[in-house]
């Protein structure tokens, strides 16, 4: 599952079951962060060796899985080893309670649950889309006073999450919809 380190996420997985690809956008943000805010070139150097990763990335896009694992298993891999090592040697340089070195060991111990989408080539280096598409529903929230009940919240995310993977795999979601209520209307309901 990628995922942002969230801590209601931990629980999944402690049990074993799911595993927890980081993602890399949110490393890349908290040094970002710094950067723009101070111009600091030790952000920077890392923050240059994410954008080779995302280079990386976009060239084996659409690619086939044999193409993404060999990629990543080289060039990808090397990056991320050379960020680790390159995060680690910039502690030894700064002060331990500034933000960037907050930075520098949040990136610190996300990268090794990165590692995952080495080895699996339907995986991306970060969920940004996945994030796009939660976006709607995080702003709609505040709008939305409640979804009635429990079960009312628990169909609210079924339609969404339904509606944003189709947009992810080109499927128009009013034209979706439209097929489903309209199964729904010509069925009998237990």
């Amino acid at each position: 599952m990628h995922a942002d380190g969230y801590a209601s996420f931990e629980e999944l997985h402690r049990r074993g079951d799911i595993k927890e690809v980081i993602c890399l956008a949110h490393i890349w943000r908290k040094l970002f962060d710094i950067h723009a805010a101070n111009g600091s070139n030790i952000a920077k150097e890392p923050l240059e060796r994410i954008a080779a990763l995302c280079r990386i990335e976009a060239s084996i896009y659409g690619k086939s899985p044999d193409e993404r694992r060999s990629v990543k298993q080289e060039p990808a891999a090397s990056l991320i080893d050379n960020l680790e090592a390159r995060l680690h040697s910039q502690l030894t340089q700064i002060s331990g309670k500034s933000a960037l070195t907050g930075a520098i060991r949040y990136g610190l111990t996300r990268l090794t649950r990165l590692r995952p989408y080495l080895l699996d080539a339907r995986l991306s280096i970060d969920n940004n889309a996945a994030e796009r598409g939660m976006r709607n529903i995080t702003l709609g929230r505040r709008n939305w006073f409640s979804f009635g009940s429990l079960r009312g919240g628990r169909s609210a995310c079924i339609t969404h999450a339904s509606i944003e993977a189709g947009k992810l795999n080109a499927v128009d979601p009013l034209a979706w919809l439209n097929n489903v209520l309209g199964w729904i209307a010509t069925r009998r309901m237990l």
